[in-house]
């Protein structure tokens, strides 16, 4: 596309040198490993680096161009300067691509815990309709049968773009997609043409990023309030924060509740005594969806996945199925054939003992992690924890506090802590700050309290004192990735005549801990 007609309707403040309008752009990209003959490169100021000091390399790679929020004067390449090139690198991003998401069925899912679930439900249920579709998140991307592994939850802008005309000229049906709190704050998404978007929980989390509670939830709930109209936005009644945005947004709100019958699509009778869910949808009354009416009933659901959160995450996947055209029945078989998602509540070994696999990442996530297990029959609970590294001592100190809070309703003695040094990289070192807090927040409980600088060392431990009918937790984010592949491992050198394909059955397609 010409320079000119890229930048046409743009905004910026002004530009160093003749501007050349014939020029012709090849790509737009922020990073300057990735430019190549013909590029736009857009200087932007992160948190730790400055893409203006990388101008030079660009021009070197290629860039004919560069948008700049400072001119750098010995610099020889045409230079416009913009007030925000994080909200330029979108917009000209998406129009180069001819705006692909104006061609798709986009939905977009956020939450401070379940997000990946509610994306995977979601997608296997049109999977299950027999639709093509396409799927990004933190856990991997996919753009029909084809996958690859995640590195970001949301990619940055240029990125998407271009996954995005990918799944175009796949002719992709339906794409779910995970929106994080920094994807929103910035500008990832802001010109992602949403038709369907989840706000599903709030709670604290990424405070240190954000700077404060209220940030965090300003960026989280402007996937909501900057909805566009005609669009849905799928509401979780009981989460007074996320349900509080049903009069701020332009979208149709459809709601979904445990407890409230009030709601759109309600959860009654619900039995968690096996671990798994069993329970009634009743769906309150008729609702007009983007393909169609959705009418009023009861239907029984069996979910096979365990934990209370799989039957919050379920409600806010079929609230958005069904707006989307997809019939009830079609909805609910998907639903009770969902085998789960890797680290969430994640049964991988259930024999002499168990061993359940779950990220643990925050305060809310512990608690319905937590209320999951109290429901479970079990002697004892081995729970390895691995410390949140280079997360300041703030959630550090409140997932502890949550976890104490079940203390009594845990049949536990020690916690089994580890830093997981043999497998984090520098960004998820565990600092001694976070030591600090880890052991001053755990002596005020009467737990045995245990530190170990690897995450096998830890794991062996656990395992060599399960007795029959305890439970092994494996508990913590990027740290404990690894942990269940360990375990796994450990069980099998131990017992030379299990069945080493049954016995890793459950990790695989696994992602979250490949090299």
């Amino acid at each position: 596309m010409k320079l000119k007609k890229l930048m046409e309707g743009l905004e910026y403040v002004e530009y160093k040198g003749c501007f050349p309008e014939e020029l012709e752009i090849t790509s737009v990209t922020n990073d300057s490993r990735k430019v190549k003959e013909g590029s736009l490169f857009v200087a932007i100021k992160g948190y730790l680096q400055d893409g203006h000091d990388y101008m030079e390399m660009a021009a070197s790679r290629g860039a004919v161009a560069a948008v700049v929020t400072e001119f750098r004067e010995d610099l020889d390449v045409f230079q416009m300067r913009v007030m925000n090139s994080r909200e330029t690198l979108s917009v000209l991003s998406a129009k180069l691509m001819n705006h692909p998401t104006r061609k798709l069925r986009m939905v977009g899912i956020t939450a401070t815990n379940g997000k990946t679930t509610t994306s995977y439900i979601l997608d296997h249920i049109y999977s299950m309709a027999g639709y093509k579709t396409g799927l990004i998140g933190s856990v991997m991307i996919k753009v029909g049968d084809r996958f690859v592994h995640s590195e970001l939850t949301t990619p940055e802008s240029s990125d998407l773009q271009i996954i995005f005309d990918e799944m175009v000229q796949e002719q992709i049906d339906k794409t779910v997609m995970e929106v994080s709190s920094s994807a929103l704050e910035l500008y990832r998404v802001h010109d992602v043409d949403f038709d369907i978007v989840a706000f599903n929980n709030f709670s604290r989390e990424h405070i240190d990023q954000h700077g404060s509670l209220e940030k965090y939830y300003e960026a989280k709930s402007s996937l909501v309030r900057n909805a566009k109209e005609g669009s849905f936005a799928v509401l979780n009644q009981d989460d007074e924060a996320t349900y509080r945005l049903r009069g701020e947004t332009k979208a149709h709100v459809i709601t979904f509740s445990t407890k409230d019958d009030t709601a759109d699509l309600y959860c009654s009778d619900l039995d968690l005594s096996s671990g798994r869910a069993n329970f009634l949808l009743k769906i309150r009354q008729d609702i007009v969806g983007l393909e169609g009416v959705i009418e009023k009933g009861e239907y029984p659901v069996s979910l096979m996945v365990p934990g209370f959160h799989s039957v919050v995450n379920s409600l806010s996947a079929m609230a958005m199925a069904l707006i989307d055209g997809v019939q009830i029945r079609d909805v609910i078989n998907a639903v009770e054939t969902f085998g789960g998602v890797e680290r969430r509540f994640q049964y991988i070994y259930d024999d002499e003992f168990i061993i359940i696999d779950d990220h643990f990442a925050n305060a809310s996530n512990i608690d319905m992690t937590l209320e999951s297990l109290v429901k479970l029959n079990y002697n004892k609970l081995h729970l390895v924890y691995a410390i949140r590294g280079n997360r300041g001592p703030t959630v550090n100190r409140e997932n502890i506090v949550t976890l104490l809070k079940w203390r009594d309703k845990l049949h536990m003695d020690e916690i089994i802590g580890t830093k997981s040094e043999e497998f984090v990289i520098s960004k998820d070192k565990v600092t001694e700050e976070e030591i600090r807090v880890y052991k001053e927040e755990l002596g005020k409980s009467d737990l045995k309290v245990i530190l170990y600088e690897e995450l096998k060392e830890a794991i062996y431990y656990a395992i060599d004192k399960a007795q029959p009918g305890d439970v092994i937790l494996l508990a913590g984010s990027q740290g404990m990735d690894h942990g269940a592949r360990v375990a796994l491992q450990y069980i099998y050198d131990k017992n030379g005549h299990k069945d080493k394909e049954k016995l890793f059955a459950p990790l695989k397609g696994r992602v979250s801990d490949m090299a």
